[in-house]
Formats: C-alpha cells, sequence, structure tokens
C-alpha cells in the first residue's frame, strides 16, 4: 500500500484488517499475530478465522501505557511533598 493510500485507510477506515493493523502500528503481522494470541491487543475475530481491529481502540491502546517523562515525574514528586508539607 503506498503512503497516500495508508493516509487514507488510517484515517477514513473504522475497522482495519491484520495486515493494516501492522502497517498502522508499524510493526510484523507476525508481530500482530502474537500480541493477539497472549490476547495483549484488542480485537474482533467474527467468523473464528480473520482478526479484524477497530482503529480507535487500537490507538487508545497504544497510549494506554505512557511512560512518564522525567519532568512529570518531578512534578508529581513535588506535589506530593507539597500536600505533605515538604516532608519525606
Amino acid at each position: 500500500m503506498d503512503l497516500s493510500t495508508a493516509k487514507a485507510v488510517f484515517c477514513t477506515k473504522e475497522v482495519l484488517t491484520t495486515e493494516e493493523t501492522a502497517q498502522y502500528l508499524g510493526i510484523s503481522k507476525s508481530y500482530l499475530h502474537k500480541l493477539t494470541m497472549r490476547k495483549a491487543i484488542p480485537y474482533y475475530k467474527p467468523l473464528g478465522k480473520k482478526c479484524y481491529f477497530n482503529r480507535k481502540e487500537i490507538e487508545a491502546w497504544l497510549q494506554s501505557n505512557k511512560c512518564a517523562s522525567t519532568t512529570e515525574i518531578n512534578d508529581r514528586a513535588n506535589r506530593i511533598l507539597m500536600q505533605r508539607g515538604g516532608v519525606l
């Protein structure tokens, strides 16, 4: 799939195939298969054979395990210290 077609698919299509989802995530189809077998990623299997993925659910899944930046960690630590009156 060329870049312009891929952009159109990812912006307009709500349900993606395995191939489209792997390309959207930038991973191999075999790794996507491993994720589905581990039930680590949301997917649908309406006829018991092919997997389909909801684009919005995939986006939510991508953003579900955010790694905080050093600044965010420091800000949270400072807020906790302020709540405790600056005492550890």
